[in-house]
């Protein structure tokens, strides 16, 4: 008797535990558990933004309505010309690093040479 009064209990009890838990959750601006509570004063404030984000963003914001593609770009794709010479000028930068690499990897092992290693204890 005491397990049947228990579990019905438990049933009835978690449903309307579940719905106060999924409405207090919500942090959306169209929540009227939120608003409710913001109402007598024992809710989040709003706060608003800092003068520096309000001067970074733009007055009108506007999105892009799904299903529609982008603006065309107004800076256009390197063609062939321009891609060879991008190439040839970061194979030059990888070449001057790793020339540099060397060179203090040389100087590492001429510094070093009279040193005798030290062993792990």
């Amino acid at each position: 008797m005491i397990l049947r009064r228990a579990a019905r209990t438990i049933v009835l009890v978690l449903p309307v535990a579940a719905a106060v838990a999924s409405a207090g959750g919500c942090s959306s601006d169209v929540n009227p558990l939120k608003a409710a509570m913001v109402s007598t004063g024992s809710g989040i404030k709003p706060v608003e933004a800092p003068e520096f984000v309000a001067q970074s963003r733009k007055s009108e914001a506007t999105y892009m309505p799904v299903g529609e593609s982008a603006p065309r770009r107004a800076i256009r794709a390197r063609n062939s010309a321009g891609q060879s010479a991008l190439q040839a000028e970061l194979e030059g930068a990888r070449n001057r690093n790793e020339a540099k690499g060397r060179a203090a990897e040389g100087a590492a092992k001429d510094a070093a040479k009279g040193l005798a290693p030290n062993p792990v204890q």
